[in-house]
């Protein structure tokens, strides 16, 4: 999947808290790949970085793949076309939920 252009629906847009865990803040926008269906059974999850704004839905590359060792899903983290972002970046990012789990970033 590295490499390719996906659309994310946006569920829960940069600047949103979680529906059920009231104090976890997406400082991101974070969504899912509609027709995609991830090993634990939904959509596929899917970090949209790149883009400082609250959105609905983004079209962009699919740049890293955040593998978790304990749980059964992997996130997507999808980007702007020619954008460019270390794995140190990424793991920033995407640490206000990240930091939870053990895991490991593909790229």
């Amino acid at each position: 999947m590295l490499g390719k252009k996906v659309k994310v629906t946006v569920d829960r847009p940069m600047g949103t808290y979680h529906p059920e865990h009231k104090d976890l803040y997406y400082p991101i926008n974070y969504g899912y790949i509609e027709g995609i269906i991830a090993p634990d059974g939904e959509e596929q999850d899917a970090y949209i970085i790149g883009i400082d704004k609250p959105i609905k839905e983004f079209e962009g590359k699919v740049i890293a793949i955040i593998h978790r060792y304990d749980d059964s899903e992997e996130k997507w983290v999808v980007a702007p076309e020619h954008s460019s972002f270390s794995k140190e970046e990424i793991e920033k990012l995407v640490s206000f939920q990240e930091q939870y789990f053990d895991f490991e970033i593909k790229m």
